[in-house]
C-alpha cells in the first residue's frame, strides 16, 4: 500500500487513474482510524475502483490548541488497518501541514448559509471555516468522483454538501450511518483518550438520546431538552455542553414540531476533558 505525503505525487497518480477511465472515491479523515473509518472506506470500495485515505490532522478547525496537540496520530497504526480492508485498491495520503496550506496556516472564510452558527458553530470559533477550507482543498487535488463522511458529524455532513453546491464541485456527497462500539457509544478517534471510568459512562449518551427520541413522539421539543438537561444535572461524571433538537434542512433549534419535517437531537457532552458528540434521527 502506497502512502503519498506530497501533492505532487499523488496528482500524478490520480491522473494515471482517471486516464484509464477508473472511478475515485476520497474518504477524509484525521487518523487514529478505528471500525466507523473502516466501514466508510469499505463503503467507498463497493462503489468505486480504487478509494483515497487522506489521513491528516486539520490545524485550522481547532479552536483549542491543547486538542490540537493531543490529538492521536497513528500513521502506522492506521496504515495497517486499512491493509486488512483491501491491499491493492487503497491510496493513503498523509500529507504535512505545509503541502496542504502551501506555508500559510490559515483557513478561508466561507458563507454556508447560516448552518456554521448552529451548534458546533456556536461552541468552536472558525471550526467550520476550517474544515471547508480542507476539505475543498483535498476535493481540489484528489478530485474523486465520490466523498463519503459519516453521520456523527451531521453538522459537518449537512455543511459539505453546502459547499460543494455552492462552489459548484463536481462531486457526489455520500453520508454513512453512525458506526457504533457494542455498548452505543458512537465510535470516534477521541474514545482511545478516555480513562475507564469514562469509558464506562459515556454509553449513557446514546441510552438517553434513545430515550429522547421516545419522548419526541408525544412531549414538545422543548420538554425533551428539559428531560435531557434533567438526566445529565444528576450524572456525576458527564457534564452537558448542548442538546439540540432540530430541523434537519436548517439545523436551526426546533419552535414548533410540523409533520411536513424531519428533525434530529444532537448532544455535546464532556467525559473528563474528553469532548464527545452524538446525533439521532428523531422521526
Amino acid at each position: 500500500m502506497e502512502v503519498y505525503s506530497e501533492k505532487q505525487q499523488i496528482t500524478a497518480v490520480i491522473d494515471a487513474l482517471k486516464a484509464k477511465n477508473l472511478t475515485l472515491g476520497l474518504v477524509p479523515t484525521m487518523g487514529a482510524l478505528h471500525e466507523g473509518h473502516l466501514q466508510l472506506v469499505k463503503k467507498a470500495l463497493t462503489d468505486n475502483d480504487k478509494v483515497v485515505v487522506s489521513i491528516f490532522v486539520n490545524p485550522t478547525q481547532f479552536d483549542n490548541n491543547e486538542d490540537l496537540d493531543k490529538y492521536p496520530r497513528t500513521l502506522e497504526k492506521d496504515v495497517e488497518l486499512l491493509k486488512t480492508v483491501s491491499k491493492n485498491n487503497i491510496l493513503v495520503y498523509a500529507p504535512t501541514v505545509d503541502d496542504m496550506y502551501e506555508g500559510k496556516t490559515v483557513s478561508k472564510n466561507f458563507d454556508f448559509d447560516g448552518l456554521e452558527f448552529e451548534m458546533e458553530g456556536r461552541f468552536r470559533n472558525g471550526h467550520f471555516d476550517g474544515v471547508g477550507t480542507i476539505v475543498k482543498r483535498f476535493f481540489e487535488i484528489v478530485k474523486p468522483h465520490r466523498a463519503y463522511f459519516g453521520e456523527k458529524d451531521f453538522q459537518q455532513l449537512a455543511i459539505i454538501k453546502k459547499l460543494v453546491k455552492k462552489h459548484h464541485i463536481p462531486v457526489t456527497i455520500v453520508g454513512c450511518k453512525i458506526h457504533r462500539e457494542a455498548n452505543g457509544l458512537a465510535m470516534s478517534s477521541r474514545n482511545t483518550r478516555l480513562k475507564p471510568a469514562y469509558k464506562k459512562a459515556a454509553p449513557f449518551i446514546y441510552k438517553t438520546l434513545k430515550t429522547a427520541k421516545q419522548h419526541f413522539g408525544t412531549k414538545s421539543a422543548n420538554k425533551v431538552v428539559e428531560w435531557v438537561v434533567k438526566q445529565f444535572a444528576n450524572h456525576d461524571l458527564l457534564e452537558l455542553e448542548y442538546i439540540i433538537i432540530a430541523d434537519t434542512e436548517t439545523l436551526k433549534p426546533v419552535k414548533r414540531k410540523s409533520n411536513k419535517k424531519s428533525y434530529r437531537a444532537f448532544i455535546a457532552v464532556y467525559a473528563d476533558d474528553i469532548r464527545l458528540i452524538d446525533n439521532i434521527a428523531l422521526n
